[in-house]
């Protein structure tokens, strides 16, 4: 089956050069020059994954992501960004994105990250999990503590899910990089600490005790 690509980009030679290389290589492609034609293509006709600049004019990649999600539009997203910092990475994942591209980048790196994406999409778990007081539920994307339903972003749930599903093993940073974020991160990076940290705040509310422990040197676990 042809999966679907819709490019937001305000750069007409980006856009162009990467549906030539998409169409190739079988993509079903579509563009739009700025985030409030993306909304506009993505509500008329829904894509299997969207790549999406973060500068643009009307309404940038940022606002498009949290917009998407807060419609519980659950399409990958990738991000183009010319930024670097980890704080960029952050905010753009943070939003709701699956990745995060550094503009510039090679197009079979992207074409890579594409599949991955797609494939994760297509591999569903349906298996419900319960951890003392926690519940994580795949298929509809919650989890409650304490009765309590938790608002948690998509990566953060993304986060917990591996981390239950792997109850009181140490996952590396690597790891978690690569079964929540794919392959894109340095491994020096702290996206994984600074995600760890939102979901601790979320857990522990109330004085509750931790349950997402940090094994020195190691990475995190997950204990009852």
């Amino acid at each position: 089956m042809t999966s679907s690509v819709l490019i937001a980009d305000d750069d007409v030679a980006i856009c162009e050069a990467l549906e030539r290389s998409l169409r190739f290589e079988g993509f079903k492609v579509r563009s739009a020059l700025n985030g409030e034609i993306a909304i506009e293509e993505i509500e008329k006709d829904l894509p299997d994954i969207l790549i999406l600049d973060i500068n643009m004019p009307e309404v940038d990649g940022i606002q498009v992501t949290k917009y998407l999600r807060s419609l519980d539009i659950d399409i990958p997203i990738c991000i183009l960004s010319a930024r670097d910092e980890v704080s960029d990475r952050v905010s753009g994942l943070e939003a709701g994105a699956d990745d995060y591209v550094v503009k510039p980048f090679s197009f079979d790196e992207l074409l890579a990250r594409i599949h991955a994406l797609l494939r994760r999409r297509s591999v569903v778990d349906s298996k419900i999990l319960s951890v003392g007081e926690l519940i994580v539920d795949p298929l509809r994307r919650s989890a409650e503590y304490y009765g309590r339903s938790l608002d948690l972003t998509k990566k953060e749930f993304d986060l917990l899910h591996v981390l239950a599903n792997n109850l009181s093993l140490v996952m590396s940073r690597e790891q978690l990089l690569n079964r929540v974020w794919g392959y894109d991160f340095d491994v020096d990076t702290n996206v994984v600490d600074v995600f760890i940290g939102y979901l601790r705040k979320k857990l522990e509310i109330g004085g509750r005790e931790r349950i997402i422990e940090t094994v020195r040197g190691v990475g995190f676990v997950l204990k009852k």
